[in-house]
C-alpha cells in the first residue's frame, strides 16, 4: 500500500506492502531508515533546520525541522523494533531549487544540521543523492529495503 509522507511529515510501518513515498524534494532533506531484521521503515520530509526563537512552532509542527523531527523519526522506529545499530540510513534533497543565487542557502543548511547530528549520534549515511538545483521523490519498500530516487532529468533508479 502506498504511503504518502507529505512536506513537513513523518511515517514510519513495519507493513511488507507499504511503500513510503515522498515527493518533490527541493531544499527540504528526505530521510529515510530502514531495519533489514525487523523490516521496520520510516520516512521523514522536513523543511528547515530549526524553528529559530519560534519554540512553539516546533511544537506544534514536529516534522517540519531537523532538530525535532529527526529524533521523532529514530524514536518511532525503534518503538516498531527497529534498532538503532542495524538501520540502515539515506538521504536526499537538500537543493537550491528556488534558491538558485545561494542567498538563503536552506538546502545546504538543512544538510549541514543533519550530517552534525549524525556525527554526534554516531549514524553513518549509507546512501545519499543531495545538493544541485532539482526535485527528487524517494520511495522505501517496508519488507525489501529497496529505495528507489526519481530525479528531475536523471531519471529513476535504485539508490
Amino acid at each position: 500500500m502506498k504511503v504518502v509522507v507529505g512536506i513537513a511529515d513523518m511515517k514510519v510501518s513495519k507493513k511488507p506492502a507499504d511503500v513510503l513515498i515522498t515527493y518533490s524534494l527541493g531544499s527540504c532533506i528526505g530521510v529515510v531508515i530502514w531495519d533489514p531484521v525487523a523490516k521496520v521503515g520510516g520516512m521523514l520530509h522536513y523543511m528547515l533546520p530549526d524553528p529559530g526563537p519560534d519554540k512553539a512552532k516546533a511544537q506544534e509542527k514536529p516534522y517540519m525541522f531537523a532538530v525535532t523531527g529527526v529524533p521523532a523519526l529514530f524514536k518511532a522506529a525503534y518503538a516498531l523494533g527497529a534498532d538503532k545499530n542495524r538501520l540502515i540510513t539515506k538521504v536526499v534533497g537538500g537543493s537550491q531549487v528556488m534558491d538558485t543565487a545561494g542567498i538563503f542557502n536552506i538546502g545546504k543548511r538543512n544538510y549541514e544540521i543533519l550530517t552534525r547530528m549524525f556525527a554526534k549520534n554516531k549514524i553513518a549515511i549509507a546512501k545519499q543523492d543531495v545538493g544541485g538545483n532539482v526535485n527528487r521523490t524517494v520511495s522505501l519498500e517496508v519488507g525489501t529495503g529497496r529505495t528507489v530516487l526519481k530525479v528531475s532529468g536523471r531519471g529513476e533508479f535504485e539508490l
